[in-house]
């Protein structure tokens, strides 16, 4: 005798269901103000971008909608005057950025698995990613600091005779590019690294027990086991550096740079922030802002198609 086939219950009311679910519903409303008010409503004022505006005593949505519409022009003047210049400088810094700051986690959490000693585990874990609860402001004068001409690093420079005076770190354009990179890896690998070791954490312990047995030494162990157990999250984590690449950062370019090293230490924010905020060309910095944010969005689409051709890992 054939079996019946089994009948779904009656599926409830919409109205019942948000009824039942009230606390719930409750809770998330918090977190949905937020992201409407806080991610969502801003996002009006990338029609400025697309206008000529300029404030008055109206009101700002007055302002926005009455504002004379002038299509693309912004984005053709920025073409056609600073963008080779600012897309050098966000590069150069981004891609130097990612080159020291990507794969800084991954030795560091690699290496703090390997440590026995808990005590020294955790005094390495703490100092890494101590700096990331540290001020930019604080940050930059400590680099400002160190590299003056009257510094620490020249002193070490000519101590070990290496240059017979003084560096002047900030006074040369490419220099300044480096240094952005090593501030950023410096502030930010520690506290990367905990994502590793929370991967790495996960892997189960008896397959590096079953390379030791069959004679694997440390070495072979973290190019056989644990890189290719971690390497999902490194997909993941290349995927959003790679759509962040233009974001070479704000407060450490504002407090480190000056006018003499200006066409080296000049990127997309810096630049938009400059002519939008300083010069009161709204419209300008909020053009210059869309591309980097359009750019950006490119960029993570491309890196996840091919990160999830190539490794089958990807954000979505």
């Amino acid at each position: 005798m054939a079996k019946s086939a089994a009948v779904k219950p009656p599926k409830k009311p919409l109205k019942s269901r948000l009824w039942n679910q009230r606390y719930l519903f409750l809770l998330m409303l918090p977190a949905v103000v937020w992201v409407v008010f806080i991610c969502y409503a801003p996002m009006t004022g990338l029609y400025m971008a697309f206008t000529n505006y300029s404030p008055t005593t109206e009101g700002y949505f007055h302002d926005l909608l009455g504002a004379p519409f002038v299509g693309l022009d912004w984005f053709e003047y920025f073409f056609q005057n600073d963008f080779v210049m600012i897309m050098r400088n966000t590069l150069a810094t981004s891609l130097l950025t990612l080159l020291f700051s990507f794969p800084a986690p991954i030795l560091i959490a690699i290496f703090l698995n390997e440590v026995r000693s808990m005590r020294m585990k955790k005094f390495v874990q703490t100092a890494s990613y101590l700096p990331y609860f540290i001020s930019w402001v604080i940050a930059a004068n400590i680099f400002l600091t160190f590299l003056s001409g009257d510094g620490v690093v020249n002193d070490i420079l000519q101590f070990f005779h290496f240059t017979d005076e003084d560096i002047l770190f900030f006074q040369k354009g490419p220099y300044f590019w480096w240094i952005i990179a090593i501030a950023n890896t410096w502030k930010v690998m520690g506290y990367n690294a905990i994502i590793y070791l929370a991967a790495i954490s996960g892997i189960d312990q008896e397959q590096y027990e079953a390379a030791e047995v069959d004679g694997a030494n440390r070495v072979q162990r973290i190019i056989h086991i644990t890189l290719p157990a971690i390497r999902p999250t490194i997909c993941i984590l290349l995927i959003l550096a790679i759509g962040g690449i233009l974001n070479t950062g704000f407060e450490q370019q504002l407090l480190m740079q000056n006018d003499s090293i200006l066409n080296y230490s000049d990127v997309l924010d810096t630049y938009a922030y400059r002519y939008g905020m300083k010069n009161g060309m709204y419209s300008y910095g909020t053009a210059v802002g869309l591309f980097k944010s359009i750019v950006s969005f490119i960029l993570v689409l491309s890196a996840n198609a091919i990160t999830k051709k190539l490794n089958d890992s990807a954000l979505f």
